[in-house]
């Protein structure tokens, strides 16, 4: 949490409040259309922060600029009488979740009514500071979870689109998704493996300046 400035800590909590419950209600809300209460009758159904969020996911986000919330539980069986698609079309919900959050609060920046990164005061970020904050962590958010790796999202979406062979390959490294995703991490760029930066950091980059610039 070193260099982060106060309005940057309170625009960072505000956005992974709301981010957080939106792409985990999402699943829920998906889940639950689909066919699966699983998400209903675990209390998931809901826009209730404090149901989602998970505090260690929370606070890397404050201190590193990515994080989770709780996953939301779901029966694939549940879903696959449905449609094939079903346990794809739950996961991916999530982060297109954090791509309409981000369209949505760009739109005042597109509008020529706020310009990003307008300083805000000691205690509290300005508008245009907390959107710019919310439309980048919803886009880091967005990329982060896309990345096929088990727990992501991402890795039941890859799952989906696979041939078979492909689909036993990631139920291999299922055990091991964590662990490699903690290494890539933090060890990654020690040895000039930056994979975070390359399939997140840049595409957020690229993706905020045509959101807002």
């Amino acid at each position: 949490m070193l260099g982060l400035t106060l309005p940057a800590l309170v625009a960072r909590v505000l956005t992974l409040v709301v981010a957080f419950t939106v792409h985990e209600y999402a699943h829920a809300w998906t889940a639950d259309q689909l066919g699966d209460d699983t998400p209903r009758r675990n209390g998931r159904l809901t826009l209730d922060p404090r149901v989602h969020l998970d505090f260690l996911g929370s606070l890397m986000l404050v201190i590193a600029g990515f994080g989770w919330a709780k996953p939301v539980p779901i029966n694939p069986y549940a879903l696959q009488r449905r449609s094939p698609a079903g346990v794809m079309l739950v996961s991916v919900a999530g982060p297109l979740s954090n791509l309409l959050l981000a369209i949505l609060a760009a739109i005042p920046f597109k509008m020529g009514l706020l310009s990003p990164y307008d300083a805000g005061g000691r205690l509290l970020p300005s508008l245009s500071f907390l959107l710019t904050e919310f439309v980048f962590i919803n886009l880091i958010l967005l990329l982060f979870n896309l990345i096929p790796i088990y727990p992501l999202d991402g890795e039941k979406v890859a799952s989906y689109f696979l041939p078979v062979e492909g689909q036993r390959t990631l139920e291999r490294f299922r055990p091991y998704g964590p662990t490699i995703l903690l290494t890539l991490l933090f060890v990654g760029p020690f040895l000039g493996l930056d994979v975070f930066r390359w399939l997140v950091g840049w595409p957020a980059q690229r993706l905020f300046q045509a959101l807002v610039l």
